[in-house]
This record gives C-alpha cells, sequence and structure tokens, in this order.
C-alpha cells in the first residue's frame, strides 16, 4: 500500500528535527568541552616535585643527623621523600 504524502512530509520533518537537535548537542558540548591539551605547569611541577623527593631522600641518608630539621623528623623523612616522588607521578596524569 502506498504512503500519503502526508506521511512522508511528516517523516521528513521528524528527521530534520532530530538533525538539527544533533546539531545543537554537538555545539553545546564544544562549548562546556575543556582544551584538549595540557597546561604549561604540568612538565615543570613533575619534574620539580620528583627531584626534590629524590634530593630529600639523598639528603637523608646520606646526611640525616647533621642536618638540623631533619634528625628531629625520623623515619618521617621517608614518608616525606616518597610522598614527593608520588605526588610527582599523580602531576603527570595530567600531562596530554
Amino acid at each position: 500500500m502506498p504512503e500519503s504524502k502526508v506521511r512522508k512530509g511528516a517523516a521528513a520533518k521528524k528527521k530534520l528535527k532530530r538533525q538539527n537537535q544533533l546539531v545543537e548537542q554537538r555545539e553545546e558540548h564544544k562549548r562546556i568541552a575543556p582544551d584538549a591539551g595540557s597546561g604549561k605547569w604540568v612538565v615543570p611541577a613533575f619534574v620539580a616535585c620528583g627531584l626534590i623527593g629524590v634530593a630529600w631522600l639523598v639528603v637523608y641518608y646520606l646526611a640525616g643527623n647533621s642536618v638540623p630539621g631533619m634528625s628531629s623528623l625520623g623515619d618521617w623523612n621517608i614518608l616525606i621523600g616518597m610522598g614527593l616522588m608520588a605526588a610527582a607521578f599523580v602531576i603527570a596524569t595530567f600531562w596530554k
């Protein structure tokens, strides 16, 4: 049985409306979506945090008793050094 012109027109209008909705959703998503690139702060912060953590541990193991504040921290120095290195790896996840 052939379709009437009214049905064809309604189907075309429905298809056009759906296409317009998709275009609007894509445009809205573009406005909301953040930049794809990472900030310029990520690499320097990653390197600095990692190197400070390694330097902290090296200084603690080599000269921990002679550094005034470090000797009072005791074994917390290991946690501080490892925490700084772990923070560096967390910062590295922001790099794109």
